[in-house]
């Protein structure tokens, strides 16, 4: 982190940033908007825990900054310190005070006396967790049995219903682990929470950050009204399936029948060689038989210009984390789980294998069709 990025969380960039985070907005989309680096917003989010600090307050009772140049300017100009306290409007023993805590009437300075009185100030009271030892080991155990702060606040709560002083909050635990100042609970026990966070995140739903998105990609909300009502072949869904050690295989289902269509991918999930293994396919359909494609987006289908271009097929993106906007390929995949578990290595298997469990699934009665099959299916439409 550069010394420049430090400069540049003013108080006002703050303001900025608790704004955007209260939002849903995630870190790294602030950082650039606000014109910092990704690192400054997070080391900063992850010091405070994701909880914003309270601003601190002068007390009306402590003197200002103004108030402690006019005292430095009289003592120079040799002014009394009851005078001196009658020009400020503040009794005589606060300004004597003041004056003898900072050096005298010789040595008083206003920048270090306003510089000791905010030192001073930082004295924060010590959390409920760091001053009694017995319920700090008592959350601490729980959490390393995996209890939530909630559990926790309430087994505390019906345990010791008569001791305050052995009952705790979950916001309070909480608070204690992401905020490390507070010196009670480690940052490891973090990991015994359920979503393992270090950090608070807003409640309320997450704003998209940017990220897996694909340059030039056409929405699902731009796809043909044919591709919905299913009434006309040729619009195809696809993804890809995972078996032991990462091995892929790629499935293509054609909306209107559900005949599928599986893709050995022997060297791997890369977007280039996806491309290049869909585009050979494909191309052995009939015109009739390709349309459209629909896909998730995932980073396999970055080349989807490329398969474009090949194939004349326009591959149309599914809004994130929205399954069942391909509902027909999810359904498929779970019935390929039968002769496809994630126990086995697809690179084992050749297309010719692949082909075999194709044809056996395109065989098979399908609900959705009235308990015809996929291939006759397909044939029906095609005459």
């Amino acid at each position: 982190m550069g010394r420049g990025d430090y400069q540049r969380l003013t108080p006002q960039a703050i303001d900025q940033l608790w704004v955007r985070m209260r939002a849903g907005q995630a870190p790294k989309p602030t950082a650039r908007e606000l014109g910092l680096s990704t690192s400054t917003v997070r080391d900063y989010l992850y010091r405070c825990g994701g909880i914003r600090p309270v601003p601190r307050r002068r007390s009306i009772g402590h003197l200002s900054v103004v108030e402690r140049e006019e005292i430095s300017r009289g003592l120079a100009a040799g002014q009394s310190l009851r005078s001196l306290a009658v020009g400020l409007g503040r009794a005589a023993s606060t300004v004597s005070r003041e004056v003898a805590a900072n050096g005298g009437p010789r040595r008083y300075r206003a920048a270090g006396a306003e510089q000791r009185a905010r030192a001073r100030g930082t004295r924060p009271k010590r959390c409920k967790l760091a001053e009694r030892l017995v319920l700090r080991d008592i959350v601490a155990e729980k959490l390393r049995q995996r209890w939530s702060p909630q559990q926790i606040a309430g087994w505390l709560k019906t345990t010791y219903p008569h001791d305050a002083e052995m009952q705790v909050s979950h916001e309070t635990i909480y608070r204690t682990l992401f905020i490390q100042s507070r010196g009670a609970l480690p940052k490891e026990l973090t990991a015994h929470l359920r979503t393992k966070r270090v950090t608070r995140r807003p409640a309320g739903t997450r704003l998209p950050d940017g990220r897996g998105g694909r340059p030039g990609i056409i929405n699902i909300s731009q796809r043909p009204a044919e591709a919905d009502d299913r009434a006309i072949p040729g619009h195809w869904e696809g993804d890809l399936v995972f078996g032991k050690r990462m091995s892929p295989v790629a499935t293509l289902v054609e909306r209107s029948t559900r005949f599928v269509m599986l893709v050995a991918l022997p060297n791997g999930h890369k977007a280039d060689l996806v491309a290049e293994a869909l585009a050979a396919k494909i191309t052995t359909l009939p015109a009739a038989l390709t349309r459209t494609l629909t896909w998730d987006q995932g980073n396999e289908m970055a080349e989807h210009v490329k398969f474009t271009q090949t194939t004349g097929i326009d591959v149309y993106f599914c809004d994130p984390k929205s399954p069942w906007q391909r509902g027909s390929n999810e359904n498929t995949n779970g019935l390929l789980r039968q002769y496809l578990p994630r126990t086995l290595d697809f690179r084992t298997l050749t297309q010719v294998d692949f082909d075999a469990i194709a044809d056996e699934l395109n065989g098979r009665p399908r609900q959705t069709l009235g308990s015809k099959t996929p291939s006759p299916a397909l044939a029906e439409v095609l005459r």
